[in-house]
């Protein structure tokens, strides 16, 4: 990829507010292992506040003292402005989850889109060999919903956008231009889903913290919901394992899965960007599980 082969020992790391619930040490650790090099990741916790204290760190990687970064919430966005280039797909997203140098230029990406729609793949696909008719209902409008706004928009699926900020809605889908007539917006919470016809989705993806620990019993789709058993249900958070949105799903009959598979496949993908490596994804989930 980029003079991987000349660093001895990696120095990567996740910027963030806050940190402590993070897996990603976990999974790039054992990346490092099974692919044989030497290194550390590390979890740098900067205050969203901090514009300063989040150049100035960014540097690190200009000095070649860090060799990798990823970046998760609240700075997907606020990094884009001390970036020298962004890759196209994490212009076309307007977020950015990876860093790292090259040519002396500090890159931004985004592995999110591809490492959902890897996983996403794998439950759609293992699940049906009909056509599935592709009409999507994401949640939430932050940095993780425009990666997989993007990933549904380049796979061919309508995407309907429901969130507290229609602001924000708006904004994303005047970002895909090219897309315009396949989005729709609507505002959270949705109290009556009859306003929107779940039947006519057969993908809802929650892309917002509600029922992330510790707020274990909130879901983020109303609780007398009555949703047909051929909608996948994908929930971004993976902390608790089992959510009470994928419960509810599969208490339903629905086929339905949380965010590890798409953390693990970004984060397999961030590595190879660093590295040039491919960690073997069995042995990340793994780790993970245990």
């Amino acid at each position: 990829m980029h003079h991987a082969s000349r660093i001895t020992h990696y120095q990567l790391g996740l910027i963030g507010y806050p940190l402590s619930h993070s897996l990603s040490p976990k999974i790039h650790t054992a990346a490092l292992k099974a692919c044989d090099l030497e290194g550390n990741y590390s979890l740098f916790p900067i205050h969203p506040e901090d514009k300063q204290g989040l150049k100035d760190f960014l540097n690190q990687v200009r000095a070649k003292q860090i060799h990798g970064l990823n970046v998760t919430i609240p700075h997907k966005q606020n990094v884009i402005e001390f970036i020298d280039e962004l890759t196209p797909t994490a212009k076309s997203i307007g977020a950015v989850n990876t860093i790292y140098l090259k040519d002396e230029k500090l890159m931004g990406d985004n592995t999110d889109a591809m490492g959902f729609l890897t996983d996403l793949k794998k439950l759609v696909n293992k699940e049906t060999s009909k056509q599935v008719n592709k009409s999507a209902l994401v949640l939430g409008a932050g940095g993780s919903a425009r990666a997989v706004i993007y990933a549904l928009l380049n796979d061919g699926w309508n995407v309907a956008i429901a969130s507290r900020r229609v602001e924000q809605a708006k904004e994303i889908s005047s970002s895909f231009p090219n897309h315009a007539s396949r989005i729709t917006n609507y505002q959270l919470p949705i109290t009556n889903l009859t306003d929107l016809q779940p039947s006519t989705f057969n993908l809802i993806i929650n892309t917002t913290p509600i029922g992330m620990t510790p707020n274990i019993n909130e879901s983020p789709l109303p609780e007398n919901l009555s949703l047909t058993s051929n909608i996948f249900i994908y929930d971004l958070v993976y902390n608790p394992r089992e959510t009470k949105l994928i419960k509810s799903a599969k208490q339903n009959g629905n086929h339905a899965t949380t965010g590890l598979g798409m953390l693990i496949e970004q984060a397999a993908l961030s590595f190879e960007i660093w590295t040039g490596k491919k960690p073997p994804r069995e042995i990340l989930y793994q780790t993970v599980v245990e």
